[in-house]
């Protein structure tokens, strides 16, 4: 059994805005419900969830009646909403982080992730979804692929960490952050001979791991997953499309 974090914090102020006033991504209405409710909903039902904790609008809680779950309040940053959620789950070993905009998330894609999980003893566990798995159950929704040399995927909204080391990597992954407006600098961060390989999709993903787990200062793995709903979140107009045609009448 392992608690979940969903974090549900953005500010509905890129493209969705166009289509939605919320204030917050996770309460855009998708057929009378807010979007964060898909994914809160497929986590609570998931058997070896133990608890959901929601960084997030309180309005989300008003669409649930459970004990098992707690929201509190966003925060301006995505890293400051993973960092409060996981302080708050700092006494578990284990943890599963969730985006709340991975609207097409279920109670089986969970478990099966988890499952695939169970192999291993890293600090962070990150899935990738192959393209042709995405492409081929949802051929309708546009995803950002990178290729590398085992083949060509995209990342997932989903993952499972030990809060603890996480929490110590942080200020690292703000440095990267804060680092996106200046690819110079993170070509060096990154490592001259990785990022050649990577633009010449000649890098593996065991280098990709080791990169990041030694920049980050903890124990990662990439798990393949052939989940396409861990692959597939709501970030733009037709996502938000494509989702609300996906789950009319659930």
């Amino acid at each position: 059994m392992v608690p979940a974090l969903v974090l549900a914090g953005a500010p509905n102020s890129g493209p969705l805005k166009e289509l939605s006033p919320a204030p917050y991504e996770a309460l855009i209405d998708v057929h009378g419900r807010p979007l964060a409710a898909y994914v809160i909903e497929a986590v609570l039902a998931t058997p070896v969830i133990s608890r959901v904790l929601v960084v997030g609008p309180p309005e989300l809680e008003k669409s649930f009646e459970s004990e098992r779950l707690i929201v509190l309040p966003p925060r301006e940053e995505l890293l400051e909403n993973l960092a409060a959620g996981l302080e708050a789950l700092s006494g578990s070993s284990r943890v599963l982080v969730v985006t709340g905009d991975l609207a097409l998330l279920t109670p089986s894609a969970v478990e099966e992730f988890l499952q695939l999980c169970n192999r291993g003893e890293a600090d962070v566990y990150y899935p990738v979804v192959p393209r042709d798995a995405v492409e081929k159950a949802y051929p309708m929704i546009e995803r950002t692929y990178v290729r590398l040399r085992e083949g060509t995927f995209t990342g997932g909204n989903i993952g499972l960490v030990d809060p603890a080391v996480l929490i110590r990597s942080l200020d690292r992954a703000r440095d990267l952050v804060r680092l996106r407006k200046k690819p110079l600098r993170l070509a060096l961060v990154i490592g001259p001979w990785v990022l050649c390989r990577f633009l010449l999709g000649r890098l593996t993903l065991r280098e990709a791991e080791k990169k990041v787990s030694r920049i980050l200062g903890l124990r990662g793995k990439v798990v393949i997953v052939h989940i396409p709903e861990i692959g597939v979140d709501v970030d733009k107009v037709g996502d938000l499309e494509a989702a609300k045609t996906l789950l009319r009448g659930k």
